[in-house]
């Protein structure tokens, strides 16, 4: 059988290209197609594997400006040509579910939100871009296009999965459509509790600003307490600008480190609303509980009492209120640690391939 694997864009590491590794490893020789390729951040990962690019890859700041070429992507997506594959497996936030494929090709795709920008975040994410008055004037009138795409682009493939109960939801909401809740694999193996803690808490991952980092800062310049903040991103200049003495920004870690880093912190921090939270799931593989904000994956991932509590308003105020009151006493990293391996490696390429077997004996 004749695999292909879509992705969004290969420019940045998080938990979308986590899944699509998983994926590479479960299809190995399925070649990757997708919007532009940083050869020089994901050439070991895929290093064995072709990896077809569109046009965008070629153009003038491509690679590391694509976000200039929003308006051409869904064009670009569809010129993928997948016609001699069997199954094409789609990794998607935005556009990868749109690629066109044959009447005779099972198209699955792994969805890890609808398109943020285009719905759930729409005004946030226009607010926030660093362009001026009258660029941020005409994007909501590119949205309005776009919009119309992405929706169509959501009935394309023959099965769609969601990557949490939060994303079902959203699925059926602006996409109208049903879908399959498999969890994002997680490899727990390189996360051991230890039994020594340091006086520190812990939040990081990709810094963006949707991720609310800032309001973690400013709680923690607040209360004076000690916290490290883990991994890069165009939001790491405005937080490492906004932290005060008692916040360190360790940037990119190697595993080893950031193992490390998880089992050795009193808490790890999710302030943000996340499809599902990857980095709570492994912060809970190292046993460290995890202070989260009450919305989103982490309903699905974090028990309070068992691997964490929960504040239920977005504001430093709250957050800081949940952190003077964290007892890391009450909790169990062993408990922790079993809460964490429902979300395993196995228990992803297992749920998977009987939803492919499922949707290929039904074709």
């Amino acid at each position: 059988m004749r695999v292909a694997l879509v992705h969004d864009h290969l420019t940045q590491a998080g938990g979308a290209e986590k899944v699509l590794s998983v994926l590479a490893a479960m299809y190995p020789t399925a070649p990757v197609y997708t919007l532009v390729y940083d050869q020089r951040r994901f050439g070991r990962t895929l290093a064995e594997r072709t990896v077809h690019t569109s046009f965008i890859q070629h153009l003038p700041g491509g690679v590391r400006r694509y976000q200039w070429f929003l308006p051409l992507m869904p064009w670009a997506t569809e010129q993928h040509n997948l016609n001699e594959y069997d199954l094409v497996i789609s990794s998607s936030s935005a556009f990868a579910k749109g690629v066109i494929t044959n009447e005779k090709t099972l198209h699955v795709s792994y969805c890890h939100t609808p398109t943020r920008y285009l719905w759930s975040d729409t005004h946030e994410y226009v607010a926030d871009l660093p362009y001026p008055k009258l660029v941020r004037a005409l994007v909501p009138k590119l949205f309005v296009r776009l919009r119309l795409w992405d929706y169509a682009a959501a009935q394309r493939p023959d099965r769609l999965i969601a990557n949490s109960e939060t994303v079902r939801r959203r699925i059926a909401k602006f996409y109208r459509r049903e879908s399959t809740v498999i969890y994002p694999p997680v490899d727990l193996s390189p996360f051991t509790p230890s039994p020594v803690q340091e006086h520190y808490f812990l939040t990081g991952g990709r810094l963006v600003n949707y991720k609310r980092f800032d309001l973690v800062v400013e709680a923690f310049n607040r209360l004076r307490l000690p916290l490290k903040i883990f991994g890069d991103g165009p939001a790491r200049p405005r937080l490492q600008s906004l932290a005060g003495p008692t916040v360190q920004l360790v940037g990119f870690q190697p595993l080893a480190a950031l193992a490390k880093l998880y089992a050795h912190c009193q808490a790890f921090i999710n302030p943000q609303e996340e499809d599902f939270g990857i980095t709570a799931v492994e912060a809970m593989a190292a046993g460290r509980p995890v202070i989260a904000y009450a919305r989103g994956g982490a309903l699905e991932t974090v028990t309070p009492g068992r691997s964490g509590v929960f504040f239920t308003e977005q504001h430093w105020e709250p957050l800081a209120d949940a952190v003077v009151r964290f007892r890391d006493g009450e909790f169990s990293s062993d408990v922790i640690r079993q809460e964490a391996e429902g979300f395993s490696l196995d228990s992803f390429r297992a749920q998977f391939e009987a939803v492919v077997h499922e949707a290929l004996t039904k074709q």
